[in-house]
């Protein structure tokens, strides 16, 4: 049975609303902009939680924005820099399943369709209203007769096409909820990357902070192997404020804590921590998921610099006081965690490997013993895999060994290579 994907626009593949990013465009000189931008936006929120009709809130905003092709223009630049991050990176999945996902918005064509054909989204399978212009080319109402500008509009519109298989909807407002309360679709996935509506999010049979989430529990093709919003990035005392924003901006389940408290510790898959806050060897220990640890300062002791390496971590650090440090800890530790690139660390041998299109990234992590490339490379021939780039860097504790593969192979493949003897850490990277 085929399976189809509806997926929203206004924040959801884009991080914004467009009507309200379009009303600042269009009402920028106007001198009452500051109070119309407001009720615009009290209309859109009251609309996708439900509390006032989508005809009635279309309506209203429509009237207000005063728009022009000319706005649209611009609005549809300012949108190719919002689309969502995790839509953006999974550009793949859609080229692949053309046939499969269709954008449904209460939104206008004008606009949608210029932001997601860029994404191999087909422009027949994109349903959305459109405008209504006069002579001067100024936006003066929109199709009344098209169902997406009306109450309950995407089960109409999903009624009338019929779909002939499994559907799973994706969207952050009400209208998007409407599809599973009306039993027309499988499963409704509440989507939080931009925006979280506690009356859509509470009734959705699954909420997912990003699009990797969603490919990820439905074993669909993905660019990056695991969600980040599942690895737990622990905060751990004094840390830059921008620093932390960033690791929320890539992704992470980012958790902040005065001290290094075992139980969090043991779940988190990243650590940033102040000089003065640091784990201890036998703490580390204690920590089978940690991955990387950013130290915004120096590392305590060689001892804790080498258990880490010893469990397979990398520590970053840089000192105290470089004012540089709130930007350079979290870019090497993002660099790492996306890329498997060690430069700069204090305990990983150093490898800067480019990153490769069209193939998955495998990263090994093993004792500095002889002969593990081979048994790395056995089972990758005993299963008629291509590599396509291949790297080993060591120190006096470990080898580091990134190999990029051809797409396409049996997950007994990631077992095999997680059950080489000495391994210490194993993963997919994308």
């Amino acid at each position: 049975m085929s399976q189809y994907y509806i997926i929203d626009f206004d924040s959801t593949f884009t991080q914004v609303e467009a009507l309200d990013e379009l009303a600042r465009i269009s009402l920028k000189d106007h001198p009452d902009r500051e109070l119309i931008y407001k009720k615009i936006e009290d209309l859109t929120n009251a609309s996708m939680e439900g509390r006032l009709s989508f005809t009635d809130s279309l309506e209203q905003r429509v009237k207000l924005l005063e728009a022009t092709r000319e706005h649209l223009k611009q609005l549809i630049r300012h949108l190719r820099k919002k689309v969502s991050t995790s839509f953006s990176r999974n550009s793949d999945f859609f080229k692949n399943h053309q046939d499969e996902v269709l954008i449904v918005s209460g939104g206008f064509k004008e606009f949608i369709i210029p932001v997601v054909t860029e994404y191999h989204i087909k422009k027949e399978n994109i349903y959305a209203n459109t405008f209504i212009f006069d002579e001067a080319d100024k936006i003066v109402g929109y199709d009344r007769t098209n169902p997406l500008s009306q109450e309950g509009g995407k089960v109409k519109l999903l009624k009338e096409l019929n779909l002939p298989g499994d559907i799973f909807g994706i969207g952050d407002g009400y209208s998007d909820f409407q599809l599973k309360e009306s039993g027309m679709i499988k499963k409704f996935f509440a989507y939080t990357e931009n925006i979280e509506r506690k009356s859509v999010t509470e009734k959705a049979d699954h909420i997912t902070p990003s699009f990797d989430e969603f490919l990820y529990i439905n074993r669909l093709p993905r660019a990056i192997s695991y969600p980040k919003n599942r690895i737990k990035c622990l905060i751990a005392g004094k840390v830059d404020e921008e620093a932390i924003i960033q690791m929320q901006k890539e992704g992470y389940n980012v958790r902040q804590r005065d001290s290094i408290e075992e139980k969090y510790l043991e779940e988190a898959g990243v650590l940033l921590c102040a000089e003065d806050i640091q784990p201890t060897p036998e703490q580390l220990a204690g920590a089978p998921r940690l991955k990387v640890i950013g130290c915004f300062g120096k590392v305590a002791s060689r001892k804790l610099a080498d258990t880490a390496c010893e469990n397979g971590v990398i520590i970053f650090d840089d000192p105290k006081y470089n004012p540089r440090n709130f930007d350079f800890i979290p870019k090497r530790v993002i660099s790492f965690m996306n890329e498997g690139k060690t430069h700069t660390s204090c305990n990983f041998p150093d490898l800067q490997p480019p990153r490769v299109n069209n193939a998955h990234r495998l990263i090994h992590i093993h004792e500095n013993v002889p002969g593990i490339l081979a048994k790395i490379n056995e089972v990758f021939a005993r299963h008629n895999i291509n590599i396509v780039g291949e790297f080993l860097v060591t120190n006096h504790q470990i080898g580091y060994v990134i190999t990029d593969v051809n797409k396409g192979y049996d997950a007994e493949v990631l077992n095999e290579l997680k059950a080489i003897p000495q391994t210490i850490k194993f993963r997919l990277l994308y």
